[in-house]
């Protein structure tokens, strides 16, 4: 089992294929997601890859964080993330996954936050087919009816679907085809739509439920950066050294 990635949604566009036919695409962007820490079965009790993708400005991190990112000898993070994996898929820490991580064809499962909707009714967010538009009723079509029973059971049950605050939920959309990948400037680019907003913080790893190709990296593709980090400088400058891929 390989280890995900952390990806930000830059938004969708359209691809054409060599026959003409054009193939709607989300482009995610892999911003330096690196590996922070490893989780150990004798330690933690499981084995997994922490990964952070993004900057954030050093006055913005507590002392505490900015200690944990010196030990990592990588820059602050804007997002972390973690993915559990086998004991032959580690990855080296500070190490820079890039997009070829994923091959052209294969399928992958996207995690991310639905966009928030505000308050909804109950047609709009349950889907619910409203009442007649004669016959008796009047000014509430789009209202959702009875709720429940008479004397018996004479209570509505919990988990009813009634209108309410819809949306910024966890949202994974499972088998969706990766069409395209630049490695030079970390853009995967799959087919159909992602969960979240435009420039929202997502998690791709390998579809559960489809066969990875045998073409795929293990552990992964990655390329290591050295860097040297003064932890009480409260400061991770990471000093980029010749890259080295790992397969």
């Amino acid at each position: 089992m390989r280890s995900g990635v952390i990806a930000q949604k830059m938004g969708m566009t359209r691809l054409f294929t060599e026959a003409g036919e054009h193939v709607p695409v989300t482009v995610l962007r892999l911003a330096q997601c690196q590996v922070i820490a490893h989780r150990s079965k004798d330690k933690d009790g499981y084995v997994a890859l922490q990964l952070g993708s993004g900057t954030r400005k050093v006055k913005n991190v507590s002392k505490a964080e900015r200690g944990r990112f010196a030990v990592a000898k990588v820059e602050p993070k804007r997002t972390i993330a973690e993915f559990r994996v086998s004991d032959d898929a580690m990855i080296p820490v500070g190490a820079e996954i890039t997009a070829d991580h994923f091959v052209i064809g294969q399928f992958v499962d996207v995690t991310g936050t639905s966009i928030g909707k505000g308050f909804a009714g109950g047609m709009k967010r349950w889907n619910f087919g409203g009442l007649r538009a004669t016959h008796g009723v009047s000014v509430s079509h789009r209202s959702i009816g009875g709720t429940g029973g008479r004397q018996d059971p004479g209570k509505v049950f919990k988990n009813k679907k009634m209108p309410g605050h819809m949306g910024v939920d966890r949202v994974t959309t499972l088998n969706l085809r990766v069409v395209q990948t630049d490695v030079e400037r970390g853009l995967i680019m799959i087919e159909g739509a992602v969960p979240g907003h435009k420039g929202g913080w997502i998690t791709m790893r390998d579809a559960v439920k489809k066969t990875l190709p045998k073409e795929a990296p293990k552990p992964g593709k990655f390329k290591v950066v050295a860097a040297e980090v003064n932890p009480a400088a409260s400061e991770a400058a990471p000093v980029e050294a010749a890259p080295k891929e790992g397969v």
